[in-house]
């Protein structure tokens, strides 16, 4: 049991508490038929989500991780490919692109988000480039329709890590694109589902996510049919038929037992992100007016607050967050290190003064669709004394 006077980063109680008749219903109805490896629920988590996003196809695998390497290798992408992404995301990002062959180019992020700035995207384009990764991050959707714009023009494959964004929707608010975006593209996108975006859409289903598990799992969205059949190929050991495989694939498949948990989970979503815009206004209301705090640039309503990410200017974020956890209000560094500054990088001796500034300055609060109002301002209080 959690300290009562403790402000965790995220509070999954009260989820678990809200949901736990539907919850203890549908771990009952697993175990009744004990179909454990894709089992039905899988299917029909497949098919809601797919329904949810407006999607053609959407593929279920292990974990967000899987779910971003999958999408990359069934979209062609694989040794002597480059792929262009952000340096400010979880290395998973990085990673996913490496172990599918290809190489990941780092670019820096705009000036008022943590999303890729479109403009060093297209800078970073040379002849061996396949493919561009965007991170919306935080909840945030990435300019989009500027990266779509130039990703038509030198012929490139966009597959969104929406691992932090379910539920998302584009509604053209992009930090620094200022309208230089190609009109068509704008009216295109805007108002759609980010993992609907581009060819393919990764998320993660990790617990702390917006639509979280009780374990790992992911979800490849797609509108293309030949990509959907090859990622649903290669999750199972790359065989569409069992014991005859095509190609070297990977076993990931969903839990049963998760899907089942998610398809309830599911059905709270709107409610549950509804409820993060609204943490959000009231942390944007409470925290208005503090010279040394920069906020997150709004309006979005798009935006889905997987994070609430604000940065600390002219003053230690060290000595903020120790004060902070004397208060008993837990905050994160997301992240601490971009990842072309990470050891496995660090030959590259690359630098991306926006990411690295990020780096340096970003603390997350306390965020949650049930973070109370009370909670909220003992965090609102705490930051205004000091």
């Amino acid at each position: 049991m959690s300290n009562p006077g403790w402000i965790p980063l995220l509070d999954l109680g009260p989820e678990l508490r809200h949901m736990r008749l539907e919850l203890d219903e549908a771990y009952r109805t697993v175990m009744d038929h004990g179909r454990f490896i894709m089992g039905p629920e899988v299917r029909q988590l497949e098919q809601e989500i797919a329904r949810y996003m407006g999607s053609g196809y959407a593929v279920a695998v292990n974990s967000g991780t899987d779910a971003l390497l999958i999408a990359l290798r069934a979209a062609g992408i694989g040794p002597g490919d480059e792929v262009i992404t952000t340096s400010f995301t979880f290395f998973a990002t990085a990673e996913s692109i490496e172990m599918a062959g290809a190489v990941p180019v780092f670019v820096d992020i705009g000036e008022s988000d943590f999303n890729m700035d479109p403009d060093a995207m297209e800078k970073a384009v040379t002849s061996r480039t396949k493919a561009v990764v965007p991170v919306h991050l935080f909840g945030k959707p990435a300019a989009m329709a500027r990266i779509m714009e130039i990703a038509e023009k030198y012929d490139l494959k966009v597959i969104e890590d929406c691992a932090q964004s379910f539920g998302a929707v584009y509604r053209a608010a992009c930090g620094d694109c200022h309208d230089r975006c190609d009109p068509r593209w704008r009216k295109q996108l805007e108002g759609r589902q980010t993992g609907t975006l581009g060819q393919a859409g990764a998320f993660s289903f990790f617990p702390s996510k917006n639509l979280g598990g009780f374990g790992d799992g992911g979800m490849i969205i797609t509108d293309d049919e030949a990509l959907a059949d090859t990622a649903a190929m290669l999750r199972v050991h790359g065989a569409r038929k069992k014991y005859h495989n095509e190609t070297l694939g990977y076993n990931s498949r969903l839990d049963t037992l998760q899907a089942a948990f998610l398809l309830v989970k599911l059905r709270h979503i709107e409610d549950f992100n509804r409820r993060r815009r609204e943490v959000a206004n009231r942390y944007q209301e409470g925290l208005s007016g503090l010279s040394w705090l920069r906020l997150p640039v709004q309006p979005d309503t798009g935006h889905v607050y997987h994070q609430y990410t604000v940065r600390i200017q002219d003053r230690s974020r060290d000595s903020l967050m120790e004060g902070l956890r004397e208060k008993g209000i837990q905050t994160m560094i997301y992240y601490p290190v971009p990842c072309h500054k990470l050891p496995v990088y660090r030959n590259r001796n690359q630098t991306l003064d926006k990411s690295e500034e990020a780096a340096s300055h970003v603390l997350s609060l306390p965020m949650g669709p049930f973070l109370s109002a009370a909670d909220q301002q003992r965090v609102v209080d705490a930051l205004r004394s000091m």
